[in-house]
């Protein structure tokens, strides 16, 4: 008995100093059906996923900004601390230039269908998640922010949970600006084609309740007023969701800090879920 006892705690320690220094970030490279292509993506798995093989985990997915790519958050955030802390998987799609639309006139940017679908269904196939859309979150940073508002609001049967920080939820304000015209033509010509791709004008679509919503800007941002729009309008149509301002804005300082907030509040969301199914 003793002997079994010394083996056993030997074994828990080996088993534990092993999961220190278990890798926890991934970098994959995920085929686009939609694109004909490969993109990279990042996927962040908590430590104890490593230790523990009958856990499955619910999923955020954090998307970048405009000029940016897939690892960007893992170069300026501590992911792999944050998704042991609130004990979630986070995926960084690689989302380019294209503000996670399915472009219209360029076949070699779908990243509705990439982000919304590939990289979800090649999540579920290789990783323990749990593959339900109430064990999935969506959020971003600018470009990402408005991002994860349009794949996460026209997929509400994907995403339980959306959030934007800083987002440029009114792309119409912005006709010449982060090379957007090259993704839907420019604006003067396509008024109409704009205005369907506007984050802000989804709001009709939404359901009360049917999703958890938390939404952030800075102060200081120059996206301040269109994050403000978005507010009114979800407030006019009683969609329920968070609503914050923060000091700050359009940087990394302040994304880094607001991350802490959405995982917060999309972990409230997981547990919530969990309660309700049982």
């Amino acid at each position: 008995m003793k002997q079994y006892l010394l083996l056993l705690f030997a074994t828990l320690l080996s088993l534990s100093g092993w999961a220190k220094g278990a890798q926890t970030t991934d970098t994959v490279v995920i085929h686009s059906d939609a694109m004909g292509r490969d993109i990279k993506c990042v996927v962040v798995v908590p430590e104890r996923y490593h230790v523990d093989a009958v856990t499955r985990w619910p999923v955020v997915y954090l998307l970048h900004g405009a000029d940016g790519c897939y690892n960007d958050w893992s170069r300026k955030a501590n992911l792999d601390s944050l998704a042991t802390r609130y004990d979630v998987m986070i995926v960084c799609p690689d989302g380019q230039d294209s503000w996670y639309f399915d472009s219209p006139i360029d076949p070699k940017m779908q990243f509705e269908t990439h982000v919304g679908s590939e990289v979800v269904s090649y999540v579920d196939r290789h990783y323990r998640t749990i593959a339900s859309r109430t064990a999935r979150a969506i959020t971003g940073l600018s470009m990402g922010g408005h991002g994860a508002l349009w794949i996460g609001w026209r997929h509400p049967e994907v995403f339980g949970a959306t959030g934007s920080m800083s987002g440029g939820v009114n792309i119409t304000k912005f006709p010449d600006r982060w090379l957007i015209q090259q993704r839907l033509g420019k604006y003067h010509d396509n008024p109409e084609r704009w205005a369907s791709h506007a984050v802000v004008n989804l709001v009709p679509l939404l359901v009360p309740g049917k999703q958890a919503i938390t939404i952030d800007d800075g102060d200081k941002d120059f996206f301040l007023e269109v994050n403000n729009e978005l507010h009114a309008a979800l407030q006019r149509a009683g969609i329920p969701h968070d609503y914050t301002i923060r000091p700050g804005g359009h940087s990394w300082v302040y994304w880094v800090n607001s991350l802490d907030y959405h995982l917060l509040f999309f972990t409230k969301y997981f547990k919530s879920q969990l309660k309700t199914a049982k």
